[in-house]
């Protein structure tokens, strides 16, 4: 487990990567070499929560957000959740909020379904199966569905834990772009999101260019990742959603009509399109995480 000393180093200087995800569900149409690549569609996703902070609680706010926003109504995003956190999920009112969640339409994922935020490669494989086992049933009772799309807290994976997440009938979804939002210490407050977004939407747009990206309903899905826990985030989630769309003008990205998805069916599938099925092959994680773990 991270030492708080380790966490600050983290916290101060953590560095930005790409996801080079290149595993795509069969549903995904293939792409013709010099071909004009789809348009981009970003597909936003949440880590951590629910949060739950009360009042002005920043899931809320997120919701909030994605409903009513100047760019597209009644955005749909997926939330990976902690079913069981003491500070979330495992409360009577973040249980409530994911019942929210998946009754406005946005798609209930798997996190943790720990106490708290435990990293899957330090579980033990019965520690690990009972919170799969847990958080699977938490999500199905509330959505009346099994989850089918899992994110490892802190990115960290290895072939052993993605074989349970597939036996459990789990595909794992990294990402393209991050908020770089996960860690809060101190003042919250990010003074380079423009430039964060900008230089990982370029790094992909070399494969966007050359069709190697996976093109689903006419679009190509760039998935994002962001935290809903976050009460920064929470509060200028309208400026990200606006800097996403002018980065993609920036760079010549032509987006789909709707740039963000607005259909629950639509996300899952161009969610798992985006998904990793190979442990061996090595994906760019976020950040600082790409170094740690590898």
């Amino acid at each position: 487990m991270l030492t708080f000393r380790i966490r600050r180093f983290l916290a101060s200087f953590f560095v930005i990567a790409t996801l080079s995800s290149a595993y795509a569900a069969s549903i995904a149409e293939t792409a013709e070499p010099g071909k004009t690549p789809a348009p981009i569609r970003f597909l936003l996703s949440f880590d951590d929560g629910p949060s739950a902070v009360r009042p002005d609680n920043p899931t809320e706010k997120v919701l909030a957000t994605l409903l009513n926003n100047p760019l597209q109504r009644d955005i749909k995003a997926i939330f990976f959740t902690q079913t069981r956190a003491v500070n979330g999920g495992g409360t009577e009112f973040g249980r409530e909020l994911l019942k929210r969640e998946a009754e406005a339409g946005h798609l209930l994922a798997f996190h943790t379904a720990t106490r708290r935020h435990a990293n899957h490669r330090f579980l033990s494989e019965d520690e690990l199966k009972a919170s799969l086992e847990l958080g699977i049933a938490d999500l199905s009772s509330i959505s009346g569905a099994a989850p089918k799309l899992v994110r490892p807290p802190f990115w960290n994976y290895d072939a052993r834990t993605l074989a349970l997440y597939q036996h459990y009938g789990l595909q794992m979804l990294l990402t393209d772009l991050s908020a770089n939002d996960g860690v809060i210490y101190g003042i919250n407050f990010s003074l380079t999101k423009r430039r964060n977004m900008l230089k990982l939407l370029a790094a992909l747009r070399v494969r966007w260019r050359e069709n190697a990206l996976p093109a689903v309903d006419g679009a190509t899905p760039v998935v994002v990742t962001f935290h809903d826990i976050n009460a920064y985030t929470a509060n200028h989630l309208e400026e990200y959603l606006e800097i996403l769309l002018e980065v993609a003008q920036e760079l010549e990205m032509p987006t789909a009509a709707k740039p963000f998805y607005d259909d629950r069916e639509e996300l899952e599938r161009a969610a798992l399109a985006r998904t990793v099925r190979d442990a061996g092959s090595k994906p760019t994680l976020p950040g600082i995480w790409n170094w740690l773990w590898r």
